[in-house]
């Protein structure tokens, strides 16, 4: 795949643009008109477009920490539902839960905190939600481990099973209000052998196009053990690896579709997103955890609704930034589009990126702003509009889950 690689200028930092860049500037503002008001106006890469921003969750409230690793899907009656994890502290590890609040205009605003998954006794995460297009239904993948244990601890294989990762599903079919009991499906998803384990974050998808219309996708990553006779724990990041997992029943039963996961220590397929291009073909993007492959993302293609892909990850270097999760989306009528931080230094200026050929080249559409940014997910929404929901604040990354509604002839290049 032919690479052609771009330099990305992040917009620089200025008072007025603190006052459009966050809906807590705007708080904290003089006149500033709070976190939940929209019509506020914001600076692309290249043109000013008026955008609307709102919060549904900011840490320190509702009775959780910190709110992180934002997913969100759109119901066929045209809810949004944004899911992340709550947890106790900014640590990975702990006592954190899955929730999720509604919002029946379009992310203007949004309804009460919802708990969905976790009894607030391990950790439970990575919300990975998907709306099957023939029912209706909405399912929820999620994954838990011990409150105690650490990924470090989980990739050297010293924690014991019952704490190590498992892989949970759940659905709804009343429009996101309620969800059903967690059911394992760790045996259907996840080798023997296999240590790590997290299921996107952010939206699987449904195939509505090609030979294997109706199928639900899941992107995932995993972690191997070292071979037998090497001085490695299995902490060491080239023991990553991607894959991706599906269902043709509507979620019913799972089965493991492409595996990534050589441990050359080039390619280190981490936190993973998926979407189906206008050819039907499937395109995965992953995070690059610590691979000595340039770039911080990784890409691949598959064309048989993700059982195999057409070749392993490849280096997709236009894709500047730091090594962090990051989403894709095909819009509708529109490009395929990407989100996550583009400061090369730290997790800060969520930008979004285009992509007209299918995720070969990429061009910067538009920054949101240039302050701390970090895990993101993108949904579309009606009226030629794409929604974003990021992780973002004025002084960590942390503060808020901040949604914002974007026109897609905004981010067409």
């Amino acid at each position: 795949m032919a690479l052609n690689r771009r330099n990305l200028v992040v917009l620089p930092f200025t008072a007025g643009m603190l006052a459009w860049a966050s809906p807590l500037a705007r708080a904290a503002a003089p006149g500033g008109s709070g976190p939940q008001q929209t019509g506020v106006a914001e600076e692309t890469a290249n043109s000013t477009s008026e955008l609307e921003s709102s919060v549904p969750y900011t840490s320190g409230t509702e009775g959780y920490d910190t709110y992180r690793i934002p997913a969100v899907v759109r119901t066929r009656r045209g809810t949004l539902i944004a899911f992340a994890e709550a947890r106790a502290s900014t640590s990975d590890t702990g006592r954190i839960v899955v929730v999720a609040k509604r919002s029946h205009d379009e992310g203007r605003t949004w309804g009460p905190l919802q708990p969905v998954a976790g009894d607030g006794t391990d950790t439970q995460g990575n919300p990975c939600p998907v709306v099957d297009p023939r029912t209706g239904r909405i399912i929820l993948l999620t994954c838990t481990n011990g409150a105690d244990a650490s990924e470090t601890a989980i990739m050297a294989g010293t924690v014991d099973p019952a704490d190590g990762r498992r892989v949970w599903l759940q659905h709804s079919d009343d429009d996101g209000a309620t969800f059903s009991r967690p059911r394992e499906i760790t045996a259907e998803v996840k080798h023997p052998d296999w240590r790590w384990y997290a299921t996107g974050p952010g939206h699987a998808i449904a195939l509505t196009a090609g030979a294997h219309r109706g199928r639900l996708v899941v992107p995932a990553n995993h972690s191997t053990p070292p071979p037998a006779g090497s001085p490695d724990t299995g902490t060491e990041a080239k023991y990553y690896g991607g894959h991706c997992l599906f269902s043709d029943d509507g979620g019913t039963s799972w089965q493991i579709g492409f595996l990534d996961d050589a441990p050359d220590g080039a390619v280190n397929a981490n936190e993973t997103t998926a979407a189906q291009l206008t050819d039907g073909r499937i395109y995965f993007n992953a995070r690059n955890q610590s691979g000595t492959a340039p770039g911080v993302r990784v890409d691949a293609y598959s064309t048989d609704g993700g059982a195999t892909l057409v070749h392993p990850y490849v280096p997709q270097t236009e894709l500047a930034g730091t090594v962090v999760q990051g989403a894709v989306l095909q819009a509708e009528h529109g490009p395929l589009l990407f989100s996550g931080p583009a400061d090369p230094t730290r997790r800060a200026a969520m930008t979004i990126r285009a992509s007209l050929d299918a995720g070969r080249t990429w061009t910067p559409v538009l920054t949101l702003s240039p302050l701390p940014a970090a895990y993101s997910d993108m949904v579309q929404l009606t009226g030629s509009h794409v929604g974003l929901l990021y992780e973002t604040g004025t002084t960590t990354s942390t503060d808020t889950i901040t949604f914002t509604r974007i026109p897609v002839s905004a981010l067409t290049p």
